[in-house]
């Protein structure tokens, strides 16, 4: 069995997406998958264990990055297409059977859109998937401290936490977690490590891990952390996918949502309507809590 699984150029909405192929994989163990994505995304999806191909493509002016995966997947005859990016591609293939996932943002959680469009009951989560390669690099790195991993960087400084708050929330979580390490992660690109300089620059001791790593190996750091703590972003995502317990903070976009889906999750949202609100009003003492609870630790005042 054949499958072409066409999904998103973003990494979180890839990350998201990710739940509905880990149970197509499932319930077809001996399938054979073709991902296409854009190339940020990429990393998404290397260690996903029944891949075939991955086709990576970038948006063109025109729409011509469609008729240019067209032609790349048009010689095959698929037993399955699923569309998550609502392009219509499929309708001008060969395939015994198609899944177009309606395009556009609309109200309600992502995971479970995707999760109702293939049947499937409840929405599976998100998954991320690593290599035992991936695992002891992370292992390397992180070494045996348990990990504060913090995530302060997004794609626009709207969706952004003070960074100074992020430095007084790891001095209040630090005490309450025994030999605890921060580590601070982000994208790669200037832009990146712009946004996370201000904390590794306060966090002398912090673990660096912005923009240094493929994102498997990004994962497998996240799966060794204690918590993760950081702005919508496809980091939050993929922390969520890993098992992290993940605490997303949102303010600017809407935790109705893009909150982060995983086993354990939780979100703090700064006051204000939501996807208006002044990521500012977020403060140092209401993420400390929300932490504390996702770890099930007591909260002194």
């Amino acid at each position: 069995m054949r499958i072409l699984f066409i999904t998103s150029s973003r990494i979180g909405d890839a990350v998201i997406s990710c739940g509905i192929l880990e149970q197509l994989r499932r319930n077809h163990p001996a399938a054979r998958f073709t991902i296409a994505c854009g190339s940020v995304a990429e990393g998404v999806f290397t260690r996903f264990p029944a891949l075939e191909r991955l086709i990576v493509f970038e948006k063109e002016r025109f729409d011509l990055h469609w008729l240019k995966l067209w032609a790349r997947v048009a010689p095959h005859v698929w037993d399955l297409i699923v569309d998550v990016r609502g392009s219509g591609l499929s309708l001008f293939l060969a395939t015994k059977n198609r899944k177009i996932m309606r395009g556009g943002r609309r109200p309600g959680r992502r995971y479970m859109q995707l999760g109702a469009a293939l049947g499937f009951t409840p929405p599976p989560l998100p998954v991320a998937w690593t290599t035992p390669e991936d695992e002891a690099k992370a292992a390397t790195l992180l070494g045996g401290a348990p990990i504060i991993a913090l995530g302060p960087t997004a794609n626009w400084d709207g969706k952004i936490w003070p960074p100074e708050r992020f430095i007084a929330l790891y001095h209040a979580l630090a005490p309450l977690i025994p030999g605890a390490r921060p580590a601070i992660f982000g994208g790669p690109g200037e832009a990146e490590t712009r946004r996370a300089a201000p904390v590794l620059a306060a966090l002398p001791g912090a673990i660096n891990l912005v923009g240094s790593l493929a994102l498997p190996e990004v994962t497998a750091c996240l799966k060794r952390s204690k918590i993760f703590i950081g702005n919508d972003s496809g980091l939050m995502h993929l922390a969520a996918a890993a098992g992290t317990p993940t605490l997303g903070l949102f303010g600017r976009s809407k935790a109705s949502e893009y909150a982060p889906a995983g086993p354990r999750a939780a979100i703090a949202v700064a006051p204000g309507p939501e996807g208006e609100a002044p990521m500012h009003g977020l403060t140092v003492d209401a993420v400390r809590q929300a932490a504390c609870s996702l770890l099930d630790v007591k909260v002194t005042i």
